[in-house]
């Protein structure tokens, strides 16, 4: 029996519905493999949304955990370039190419102690994006700390070794979207919520009520509640959208409408992609520019 295995990566995949429904079915397919030379095959991939490298970083970690090693073969020149500048390929022996529109964000997988690193990865990656929305230096506090609650909750909720995050800006692309991805593969928020209500919660019914402001499943002394509100605020004015994905639960807030959808198969963890409209020339402040936030520390 041979210890070489060779899947192939399908092409084109988006951060929409259908795509994170084909990848996480694919992965299910695949995820029982141990101890092969894993080589993912990118010959049929002429274009990748580069944020989604927080999604394919923790296949490979869940493969890795397996005892599993991952190669990389038979790249695009198009598609290699940008997993170059934003990092990804570091680990399979490629260069980095300078990021010279700043288009890529970088793919890290940050452990759940680094709170300093996570949080200066927003600041430096995100809202110091020359293109970003112009917005009060407060309003970027509290936007740096709804981000940082979804690393929170990866770290409180997830039980996880690595929370892994990307990005990718599309300047041609109608919009100028912004994609903002964050990925952890511990507990899902289907048992987190379930738990917390002693009840079998629907998944999409469970990220419904994760993402209501003032709903938390912390416990004790740790502290909670705060949430996404601000972001989801920001993101309805700014014609974003934010995506959940959560067992097999989809959510999706775009434009102030909340659609949800139900997975083909179950994801053991959450995914959480923010796309920004970088096509806006208003000014962002908070209503009450008065109230002094401190610092997330």
């Amino acid at each position: 029996m041979s210890n070489k295995i060779v899947l192939n990566i399908p092409n084109d995949i988006k951060s929409e519905f259908e795509g994170y429904d084909y990848i996480i079915s694919w992965l299910n397919q695949h995820k029982k493999i141990t101890n092969k030379e894993i080589i993912f095959n990118f010959s049929r991939v002429t274009f990748f949304e580069a944020n989604l490298c927080a999604l394919l970083g923790t296949i490979f970690e869940i493969l890795e955990e397996k005892g599993n090693v991952i190669n990389v073969i038979n790249i695009q020149p198009q598609v290699e370039t940008i997993l170059r500048k934003n990092e990804f390929l570091f680990p399979f022996g490629f260069q980095k190419i300078e990021d010279s529109f700043k288009t890529a964000l970088v793919y890290k997988k940050f452990t759940p102690n680094d709170d300093v690193g996570f949080y200066n990865y927003i600041r430096e990656e995100l809202l110091n994006k020359p293109q970003f929305p112009s917005h009060s230096e407060k309003l970027g506090k509290e936007i740096t700390r709804n981000v940082f609650e979804i690393y929170e909750n990866a770290r409180t909720h997830g039980k996880c070794d690595f929370i892994h995050t990307c990005g990718q800006f599309f300047p041609k692309k109608q919009g100028k979207p912004l994609h903002f991805t964050v990925v952890d593969k511990g507990h899902n928020i289907k048992q987190n919520v379930s738990s917390y209500k002693n009840e079998d919660v629907d998944a999409t019914e469970a990220i419904k009520w994760a993402m209501i402001k003032g709903n938390t499943t912390k416990t004790g002394n740790t502290s909670g509640g705060l949430g996404l509100a601000v972001i989801f605020e920001f993101i309805e004015l700014n014609k974003g959208k934010i995506q959940v994905i959560s067992s097999d639960g989809f959510y999706e807030f775009n434009r102030g409408i909340v659609t949800t959808n139900k997975l083909k198969s179950i994801f053991d963890g959450t995914i959480v992609n923010i796309k920004f409209n970088l096509n806006d020339t208003s000014h962002y402040s908070l209503v009450n520019e008065q109230e002094d936030f401190e610092n997330i520390f």
